[in-house]
């Protein structure tokens, strides 16, 4: 869920993107992983959906390939677009002793108001070949861009 206001609008980098509403300093948490407001789907639950369901959330989940679950964000953070050159990402000093279920997204530079909030892909999401249009629109979910696709 996030944890600073935004708003979404249209993004120069895709479609539509997530803008801060206030300056956010370096080092603030954006974004984390809530049980009971955030979702999870294990990939067979994804393949047990109409395919229409399983585009949906193709397009707006991120894949753990480590847990083999899909992550729903259910507020705007699902807008937050890819860059090679992110704003945010994972907590550069995280406790000696967090896991996987403390991650926590932050602000990795200060940012001015109405700054759009990007995310590298690559960081987090095992389908981001599939999200950067890297494999077939059909290849299985985490297919990478080495395999063929497959």
């Amino acid at each position: 869920m996030l944890l600073i206001p935004v708003r979404v609008g249209p993004s120069r980098i895709h479609g539509t993107g997530i803008f801060a509403l206030t300056a956010i300093t370096a080092g603030t948490p954006v974004w984390r992983f809530q049980t009971g407001f955030d979702r999870t789907f294990s990939a067979a639950e994804w393949h047990s959906l109409p395919a229409p369901s399983r585009e949906f959330l193709r397009a707006y989940c991120y894949f753990d390939r480590t847990r083999g679950e899909l992550v729903l964000n259910a507020d705007h953070g699902r807008f937050m677009n890819h860059s090679g050159s992110p704003n945010t990402g994972a907590n550069p000093h995280p406790a000696p002793d967090s896991s996987p279920a403390d991650f926590i997204t932050v602000a990795l530079v200060d940012l001015p108001a109405d700054t759009e909030l990007t995310c590298d892909y690559h960081a987090f999401d095992g389908d981001v070949a599939w999200k950067l249009g890297q494999v077939a629109n059909d290849a299985p979910l985490g297919a990478t861009a080495d395999s063929g696709g497959q």
